[in-house]
């Protein structure tokens, strides 16, 4: 399955900044990721990268001078704007910031982000003192309520030396806030709120040990950025504090079975969908000890009293929501998973075998089966988990369309 960059057309705009180094190595990503990248640098930023650079990275021309002879085009800036599925600039200067709101265009960055209709995203560098200054401030509020999307800046060490806010955000980061900005602009979950939980909760026996499970969380959280990707709105409820959530969701820190029902009851209000991922203990100590259990204190042997912890899915079947669980199992695979689904209601479910070679917990891959509520079976074969989560989103939209 192509990703969500896979034959976009992206306009990448360089704006003379120390930064501007960065700027080929979101390039790179952006051609990695299946984007035709068309580069255009401001005579300054060529000051600290070269054209070459960008041309070699994107086998694309690299207008710098809008008077040129040897364009493409008479109007080069036109086709590029009008071809364009999204402008990127980064790094964005405070001149460029303004020459934008103020619709000067002096360069062929200015010029076709200007003259584009697609949605502009743009990352800032430039000094803290600068960031704070109120005439940026008052150009980016201006940008904002137009519609631009800010990538950044960050905290960091400056070019000044100093560390401040300012710092061109990382090229990873300005990727994710791409894909998320073309999934709001035309995703086919744009408007929906999806709530997706992950990873294994943790029941405390004392205040040092607890009782969980080997869950990653890595389908949750691969779930919740391909629901982004495609425009969604999305909240991750997760045990899982070692993942940095994906870009553009809100993520939601539970532990226990109990928390992660009454964070995900308070999330689902007003969604959509809710997807749940998560491994949720199925039982948890009774009586969890108020002291650490010394071995000193139960002799040779200690026993725990546990009991059922609360079921979501079921809890949740009052709210007006699309319901879709997970079954994680290892032995009868297909029996187990038809009887949760019918036991929690649900209209799909989606099995893996946790003992199949890429399938257990910790993998970057799976293979599900989803089993729908009208007997269907339908087996996927071993794909990456953004993959899985992409093939799980395709048959949740004819149900959020049912569910209307």
């Amino acid at each position: 399955m192509a990703g969500p960059l896979a034959g976009k057309r992206i306009v990448l705009g360089v704006c003379g900044s120390i930064a501007a180094y960065k700027a080929a190595d979101l390039a790179s990503r952006l051609v990695r990721e299946g984007a035709r990248v068309d580069a255009l640098l401001t005579r300054s930023a060529t000051n600290f990268v070269a054209p070459l650079t960008f041309r070699s990275l994107t086998n694309r021309p690299v207008p710098v001078d809008m008077f040129a002879l040897d364009s493409e085009t008479a109007e080069e800036h036109v086709a590029l704007a009008r071809a364009a599925d999204a402008v990127v600039i980064a790094p964005a200067t405070a001149t460029m910031l303004g020459r934008i709101v103020l619709g000067l265009a002096e360069d062929m960055v200015s010029l076709t982000a200007i003259a584009s209709t697609a949605p502009l995203l743009v990352a800032p560098a430039m000094d803290a003192q600068m960031w704070a200054h109120p005439a940026v401030a008052a150009n980016v509020a201006t940008l904002r309520s137009r519609g631009v999307t800010f990538a950044g800046p960050e905290e960091g060490r400056l070019a000044s030396g100093h560390s401040g806010l300012g710092r061109m955000a990382e090229p990873a980061t300005i990727v994710q806030a791409l894909k998320a900005m073309l999934g709001r602009a035309g995703g086919d979950l744009a408007g929906r709120r999806i709530v997706v939980t992950a990873g294994g909760t943790r029941e405390p026996v004392d205040p040092v040990r607890y009782i969980s499970n080997h869950s990653s969380g890595k389908m949750g959280y691969a779930i919740a950025e391909a629901a982004r990707d495609r425009g969604a709105d999305v909240t991750l409820v997760t045990s899982v504090k070692t993942m940095a959530e994906p870009y553009g969701t809100l993520r939601v820190d539970v532990s226990t079975a109990q928390e992660m029902l009454e964070a995900t009851r308070a999330a689902c209000q007003g969604a959509d969908a809710v997807i749940m991922a998560a491994a949720v203990a199925d039982f948890r100590p009774a009586g969890p000890a108020e002291h650490k259990i010394k071995k000193r204190d139960v002799g040779g042997s200690y026993s725990i009293a546990m009991e059922e912890t609360p079921n979501i899915l079921k809890e949740l079947a009052s709210l007006p929501v699309v319901r879709i669980g997970f079954a994680a199992e290892s032995r009868d695979l297909l029996a187990n998973a038809r009887e949760k689904l019918l036991a929690r209601g649900l209209p799909l479910i989606a099995a893996n075998d946790v003992t199949a070679e890429g399938s257990g917990f910790g993998s970057d891959t799976n293979a599900v089966t989803f089993l729908y509520a009208d007997g269907r079976v339908e087996p996927l074969p071993l794909l990456p988990k953004y993959e899985v989560a992409g093939e799980l989103l395709n048959r949740l939209l004819p149900l959020l369309r049912e569910a209307r």
